[in-house]
């Protein structure tokens, strides 16, 4: 019975032949860009990575004459000759981002890639981590330890992972490292897994309960960009939840406050505000306005796949000005930014609340907090899908899975994805039928979030 059960494994290869595949494909792919690059119209290169590369260019290259001169306090006071990376129009990223490409300038013009590429390599390495010292022992079919919440400081159960265990992480950790939308959106530019990076070891801190680190590496993913701040909820649920928190009921929020939590929020908002003064007192307003400012009311008629867009494009300032007309107070309540903010950020920091009661579910509460972040957000594109998918090797072991939910994720995309060609490539006007694309792909990716939900219930061990 034992030769049996364990067959299955001689199928799979070791988690190192797959990081060394992995990094081949990575490498091959840089290469590729390079070759194609210089060869083709339609580049391979992300836009953004242009962008980022053009930032850290300004940044080494002042010119207070053509106004590319860091302007913050501190740069005033010192006299310190600094480039402004929002200097490149459309940069609207931290500018430590632009400091670490600064060898695109110095060094190589594909360095940043690597740099994301070896992102991608590290995320797979914590997974596989998370998955073999803390997912797979806890709910191994061999005795856990009495308390796997607290039985040490790390949070994690006595086990060691055995070979069934090890086989079925590399199988996991390998579905994201050859993931083909993964190692494509890193190789073609994108800092995507540099932030997943982030949250990934804000993640694993968490679960081995250092929750000093955790708050810490939070500050940091949420300077990186502001999203990852929801996943402070479920944080501080997963502190209290052996003590006075009770997540079912609400109105008891004062359980959520204690010593332990208050130095959490402490930690992690100090973290958070000492990288933005920082920031601010190098670069100064330019910094505040585009890396975060900017987001709050941010218009995207193109490239989005939310059913927001639609109000976007008819409310365009270049439309608006081309069709002036008196636009109802109904009309501008509706477009305003607070109103997707209101349920976006209730579902997000709502389901933490609910999700995050137990240390051991609290991969399932990022997943859900974030896949209801992006499905809500004014802005929808495909990278986003990354911030979501970054938690589902860590679902399967207790998810069921339907290979119809995968067809209804990926198909709505393509239906959407099929009508914006004709408006990106062709010129047609096609924003109402978009639209309507839109709205049935938010219902098919919500029907896919409640399946998920469903079968993570029905699939606990």
């Amino acid at each position: 019975m034992a030769e049996s059960k364990l067959a299955w494994q001689k199928f799979i290869p070791s988690f190192r032949t797959l990081f060394t595949a992995s990094a081949i494909i990575r490498i091959g792919l840089i290469l590729y860009s390079e070759w194609h690059d210089a060869r083709s119209i339609v580049k391979y290169t992300d836009i953004d990575y242009r962008v980022f590369s053009d930032a850290a260019r300004f940044l080494i290259h002042p010119n207070a004459g053509s106004g590319n001169i860091a302007n913050g306090p501190l740069t005033e006071w010192l006299g310190l000759h600094i480039g402004n990376p929002y200097t490149r129009e459309t940069y609207r990223y931290t500018p430590l981002l632009a400091v670490l490409l600064l060898p695109n300038e110095l060094l190589h013009p594909s360095y940043g890639k690597y740099l994301f590429a070896a992102c991608d390599l590290l995320n797979g390495v914590l997974i596989y981590r998370i998955l073999v010292t803390v997912i797979l022992p806890w709910f191994d079919s061999r005795p856990p330890s009495p308390h796997p919440d607290t039985d040490d400081r790390k949070g994690t159960s006595q086990h060691v992972a055995g070979p069934e265990d090890d086989a079925l992480a590399a199988f996991l950790a390998g579905s994201h490292l050859l993931n083909p939308l993964v190692f494509s959106i890193s190789t073609r530019g994108s800092s995507e897994s540099l932030l997943c990076t982030l949250v990934l070891l804000t993640l694993y801190f968490a679960l081995q309960r250092r929750w000093d680190l955790a708050a810490i590496m939070l500050g940091i993913s949420t300077h990186w960009k502001i999203y990852p701040v929801i996943y402070g909820a479920s944080c501080v649920v997963a502190i209290t939840s052996r003590t006075r928190w009770d997540p079912k009921s609400l109105l008891r929020l004062w359980g959520l406050v204690c010593k332990k939590t208050i130095r959490f929020a402490i930690l992690s908002a100090s973290t958070f505000f000492a990288l933005g003064g920082l920031c601010y007192a190098i670069w100064g307003y330019p910094f505040l306005y585009e890396a975060f400012l900017y987001h709050a009311h941010r218009l995207d008629h193109r490239h989005n796949f939310s059913p927001y867009f639609y109000l976007t494009y008819l409310s365009y300032p270049e439309r608006a000005a081309s069709e002036p007309r008196v636009i109802p107070m109904w009309h501008r309540l509706i477009r305003s930014p607070l109103m997707s903010l209101i349920p976006q950020l209730s579902l997000s920091i709502g389901t933490g609340l609910i999700f995050g009661g137990r240390l051991m579910d609290l991969p399932f509460a990022w997943f859900v907090q974030t896949y209801t972040f992006v499905l809500f957000n004014r802005v929808c594109t495909s990278q986003y899908f990354l911030w979501y998918t970054l938690f589902l090797p860590l679902l399967a072991p207790r998810t069921r899975f339907s290979w119809f939910c995968c067809a209804v994720w990926v198909g709505m995309q393509a239906m959407w994805l099929a009508e914006a060609y004709k408006l990106e490539f062709m010129g047609d006007n096609v924003y109402f039928s978009l639209w309507l694309r839109s709205l049935v792909y938010f219902a098919g990716h919500a029907w896919v979030l409640g399946r998920i939900m469903q079968g993570y219930a029905t699939g606990a061990m």
